[in-house]
């Protein structure tokens, strides 16, 4: 079995077209584009439209015409200059580029161009037509002219989006100013806004919603903001409505950098000043910012009210808490009280089921089974946990039937699609994976159907576009085709040199699919470069730790530099680290000052299971960093390796490294 799979993996991502004519097979992206002179005028006015250079984008636009990127190229044009454009030439770009992504995005920044000028009527005549969307500030706006139009209820819709803006959108926010001023919209959701705006320091946000009630109570979120503990204090003998709302919020600002502190502040006599929705609120966001800092003190802060009155997000915090406290009665308590949504996600199902074996009580055993089973599989971090929890090993799902030649041709004449692998050959990265994530996803409602999303992703595969094959087969809903999902890639390269320093291969391959997905010139917004997104001061130090002395940065993104430097820093952390892949995964995500801080605390704390340990991860891209990269592994391993497998078993223990114990390289960047 093992060798078999071994060997259908390799024909899938070595073999160039397994089941094309001669006439349909396809180039990997690896191999040499011909630029014609159409093309070269399209990527210069990508370059112009950059630049906002509008009169070079109308100089090459016919030099661009009859090139398979012509959506592309009209669309810069147009939208460069979209604001001094005419209705009829919009239109007619519409009805010229009907059925492509090109198309629908100018709808799109038209719609909000005609929500900011407030034209209401060419705003309700263009969106019926809209197909992505996708867009809360163009729903924002349909929603205004709904209420404007038939005078429909549309608060509770308008609030869900204006609530989850975490910037001062116009069309959001002009619809939350109308319903507050009619009384549509309750002052309770204001102040929710500004709540929730404090909590993500975005001072700015919470001042605008406020200034909704009043310009005054606006500049006062600006003095609270600015010194939360003065405000507190100087508003001691104010006890009406809005002045325990802005006490609130200064006891929010204050949490945010001293948990304790604000505790005090409650347990001061501000607690018996506050209604009892705004008490859970403090005491909810008091508790969690402790968790954050991994303190001690966190669950008691949470436990200061009941779990029913905490809002999800504070319950979520409660249940982290709990986990690291070891209480699974607080534990069970937490989840029960989530809304059901919420406490039907794997993660909460799982520890629910947990904390019923622990606590044992009735047919709890019996409950837990049924809990674990609901969720159980390979398609994340918790399905597996919790197939493990039901005795059964991690193992790989039966493959589905192969993509058929007519489902392949399908795929290859499908416009978008075309136009995503041309824009992607000749540079244009961004705009083809928008326009393929279009194709798949938006294009019909609901998506493609899994038969042609599997198609989709084998011709991202034979193309080598690593993240749209594994990205576009992960959409499927039934049929699971796991060596789209788990490509190997570079096999003669991260094998060996894997194998060579002490490095499970499953583990480089879990790592590398979650920093790039296999792209090899990818580039984070901090900087991180290549297939192991090493940062350029880590590179140079790697390369002087392992001695390569001919590295240069101008190499970062060079295949087997990368995979060299990358591994190499991966094995340095994992020995750092006792061999805890958790944390060593941790520590390549975030550095590894902050996972020396996690693993203990003040220099303390107590040894939990790698799980617990993870999902108590304060940086939320750190925490799911770490459960991809295991649960990723896990299936590498199954593909390399052994077809059973455990993720239990790689995660281990998290605890304080013994005293005597100092890091093995402290300079670790």
């Amino acid at each position: 079995m093992r060798h078999q799979t071994r060997a259908i993996l390799t024909l899938l991502c070595s073999a160039a077209v397994l089941h094309l004519p001669a006439s349909a097979q396809i180039s990997p992206l690896s191999a040499p584009v011909t630029i014609s002179a159409s093309d070269q005028a399209v990527l210069d006015m990508n370059e112009a439209y950059r630049k906002g250079d509008k009169k070079r984008l109308a100089e090459l636009l016919p030099l661009a015409r009859g090139n398979l990127l012509e959506p592309w190229a009209a669309y810069w044009a147009l939208r460069a200059r979209l604001r001094e454009a005419q209705p009829a030439e919009v239109d007619q770009f519409l009805r010229q580029y009907a059925g492509t992504y090109q198309e629908d995005r100018l709808r799109n920044d038209w719609l909000l161009l005609l929500g900011q000028r407030r034209d209401w009527a060419g705003f309700k005549a263009l969106h019926g037509a809209f197909r992505m969307n996708d867009d809360p500030q163009v729903q924002c706006y349909a929603l205004l002219v709904e209420r404007l139009d038939r005078g429909t209820p549309v608060a509770a819709p308008v609030a869900e989006r204006w609530l989850a803006a975490r910037n001062d959108e116009d069309a959001c926010t002009t619809a939350a100013e109308l319903l507050v001023s009619t009384r549509e919209m309750p002052e309770a959701t204001v102040w929710q806004k500004a709540r929730l705006a404090i909590e993500a320091n975005r001072p700015e946000v919470a001042r605008k919603a406020v200034g909704l009630l009043s310009a005054d109570l606006g500049k006062q979120v600006s003095v609270l903001n600015g010194n939360p503990a003065r405000y507190l204090a100087q508003s001691a003998s104010s006890d009406d409505r809005q002045s325990q709302e802005l006490a609130l919020l200064a006891i929010i600002k204050l949490a945010s950098s001293d948990a304790d502190s604000a505790a005090a502040q409650l347990k001061g006599g501000w607690e018996r000043r506050l209604t009892a929705e705004e008490r859970a609120w403090a005491w909810g966001q008091i508790g969690k910012q402790a968790t954050l800092s991994l303190s001690g003190q966190a669950l008691g802060y949470f436990t200061q009210v009941k779990s029913r009155d905490l809002n999800t997000d504070h319950l979520i915090w409660k249940t982290r808490a709990a986990l690291r406290a070891g209480d699974w009665a607080q534990v069970k308590e937490s989840i029960e009280a989530m809304d059901r949504e919420t406490r039907s996600d794997s993660a909460w199902v799982y520890w629910h089921a947990r904390s019923l074996q622990a606590l044992g009580r009735g047919d709890a055993q019996q409950q837990a089974a049924r809990a674990y089973a609901s969720i159980a599989g390979t398609s994340g971090f918790y399905e597996m946990m919790a197939l493990e929890a039901l005795g059964r090993p991690v193992t790989l799902p039966p493959q589905p039937q192969a993509v058929t030649p007519s489902e392949q041709a399908w795929a290859l004449r499908e416009p978008g699609l075309q136009r995503s692998l041309q824009a992607i050959a000749i540079g244009l990265r961004g705009e083809g994976v928008r326009e393929w994530n279009y194709t798949i996803a938006l294009a019909q409602p609901g998506g493609l159907p899994d038969r042609q999303l599997l198609a989709a992703a084998q011709l991202a595969c034979e193309r080598e576009i690593w993240d749209r094959c594994i990205n576009t087969s992960e959409r499927t809903r039934e049929q699971v085709d796991i060596l789209q999902r788990f490509p190997l890639p570079l096999k003669d390269l991260v094998v060996p040199r894997s194998l060579a320093i002490g490095l499970d291969p499953a583990y480089v391959y879990g790592l590398i699919r979650q920093e790039s997905r296999f792209v090899t010139h990818a580039r984070s917004g901090a900087g991180a470069s290549g297939l192991m997104q090493v940062m350029p001061a880590t590179a140079r130090w790697t390369a002087r730790k392992i001695g390569m002395t001919d590295f240069a940065p101008s190499r970062i993104n060079e295949r087997e530099v990368n995979v060299t430097i990358g591994t190499a820093y991966l094995k340095l952390a994992l020995d750092d680290f006792d061999g805890s892949m958790a944390m060593a995964s941790a520590a390549y995500n975030a550095g590894p000052g902050r996972p020396r801080n996690w693993r203990a605390p003040g220099g303390t704390g107590p040894v939990l299971e790698a799980a617990i340990w993870a999902e108590n991860i304060p940086f939320a891209e750190t925490r799911d960093y770490v459960k991809k990269v295991l649960a990723n592994t896990t299936l590498y391993a199954a593909l390399l390796h052994e077809p059973q497998q455990s993720l239990v078993a790689r995660l281990g223990q998290v605890g304080p490294r013994p005293s005597n114990d100092a890091p093995i390289d402290a300079d670790l960047p």
